[in-house]
């Protein structure tokens, strides 16, 4: 019997939150986890629409590219693609802040401290889990401590259906060790598995959520 081809949403990479025309806030992300589920979900057969930051890891082939800078230029894309969509997936590293101004010149050294202040951004995960309809929905938790507890704790608050928690090593690694939590509790733990292995683990699991939850 062929498997149902479905449309995942992947969100990938860093965003950018300008302060000046030349400076930014912004983490280590290289995009190397949205890349590897994009082409898992793509080898199954299945359309992909990836929404990216501007990372360094090649775009993966197949995929229908959506390239963004900010976090709220992901969240319009996200927001205009969402209906299509029958799994998300959230593994773009979103800037939680933006600066509450731009300048329009390169900001000068003036010889005193400069105050940033900052203003939060979209919570895209957040935002889709409220929305979600019929679709799956899939976070990352980046944590420093108490990386299980704190996964799922996100999880429930923004009505996900499947976290990944994992830590600081991962960014820009080849590999990663990470907890895969479902709303009844632990999935699976993998620890120094590549990205692609475990994003082919992801995307089995987000398929078999979405056949279980919405059988037709």
């Amino acid at each position: 019997m062929r498997t149902k081809k479905l449309t995942f949403l992947i969100t990938s990479g860093p965003t950018r939150e300008y302060l000046d025309p030349v400076r930014y806030l912004s983490n280590a992300s290289s995009g190397k986890m949205g890349c590897a589920l994009a082409m898992a979900a793509h080898r199954q057969g299945h359309r992909v629409i990836f929404v990216t930051g501007p990372a360094v890891h090649a775009s993966p082939r197949g995929a229908r590219i959506v390239t963004v800078i900010s976090a709220r230029d992901m969240f319009r894309q996200v927001k205009k693609w969402l209906p299509q969509a029958d799994i998300v997936i959230g593994a773009a590293a979103v800037s939680d802040y933006r600066p509450r101004s731009v300048s329009a010149r390169k900001i000068k050294k003036s010889g005193v401290d400069c105050t940033l202040s900052l203003v939060e951004n979209p919570d895209i995960i957040g935002f889709v889990g409220t929305h979600k309809s019929r679709a799956v929905v899939v976070g990352f938790a980046l944590e420093t401590a108490d990386a299980t507890k704190r996964a799922q704790k996100k999880l429930f608050k923004k009505n996900l259906d499947l976290i990944v928690a994992n830590g600081p090593r991962s960014l820009d690694s080849a590999k990663t060790s990470a907890c895969i939590i479902g709303r009844n509790g632990l999935v699976a733990r993998r620890e120094k598995i590549t990205k692609s292995l475990l994003a082919g683990e992801i995307v089995h699991e987000s398929l078999r959520l979405h056949k279980n939850n919405f059988a037709d």
